[in-house]
């Protein structure tokens, strides 16, 4: 029998599209929730206001702005899940410990996929993005913040230069083969 703690968790998953600004992750987000019908949550929607002013005057975030955004954030995820649901949400998630924190928030199994990208492709997307407060000048320093995914993260990467389309394709069959694999993997054990 299950630890009675496994017992109150939802059933489910969530899927975070992450990456530094520019990367596409948004727009992979809303795409992949449309797929799987269920809500997208935009990161940066919860952000304070304090935050996004010291983003828009170009000063990078530190640890003590992103700790209560993140736990927002996980918990906003949480309660947008429904029994049995899904919810796909998109965040930078550029450390180890903020997936670590993410994930500790998030009551089902989550799945990060990193959207990664060449300097000169990320900076022309922000160049030519209009009415976002995270200006092309943080970029550096959230390149120099991305702590790149060991192999024991189960992190899936995708190269950002592919169409959304393309990628929201490739993430909704991995997705499928996981949990395949999760099915037959519980099937063999004989739970």
């Amino acid at each position: 029998m299950p630890p009675p703690s496994s017992l109150a968790r939802p059933a489910g998953f969530a899927v975070i599209a992450m990456g530094v600004s520019g990367c596409g992750k948004s727009t992979l987000g809303g795409l992949l929730a449309g797929r799987l019908d269920c809500p997208f949550l935009e990161g940066d929607d919860f952000h304070d206001t304090r935050a996004v002013a010291k983003m828009s005057a170009g000063q990078p975030l530190s640890d003590d702005d992103r700790w209560p955004w993140l736990d927002r954030l996980g918990m906003a995820i949480g309660e947008a899940l429904t029994p049995g649901g899904r919810v796909v949400a998109a965040c930078s998630a550029l450390r180890r410990s903020y997936r670590q924190r993410l994930r500790e928030a998030i009551p089902v199994p989550t799945r990060f996929v990193l959207l990664d990208a060449s300097y000169d492709e990320l900076l022309r997307r922000l160049t030519l993005r209009a009415g976002h407060y995270m200006p092309a000048s943080l970029l550096d320093s959230q390149l120099a913040t991305l702590e790149r995914p060991g192999p024991d993260e189960d992190v899936f990467t995708l190269d950002a230069a592919t169409p959304p389309e393309r990628l929201c394709e490739i993430t909704h069959t991995w997705l499928e083969d996981d949990a395949r694999q999760a099915a037959g993997g519980l099937r063999a054990s004989g739970h």
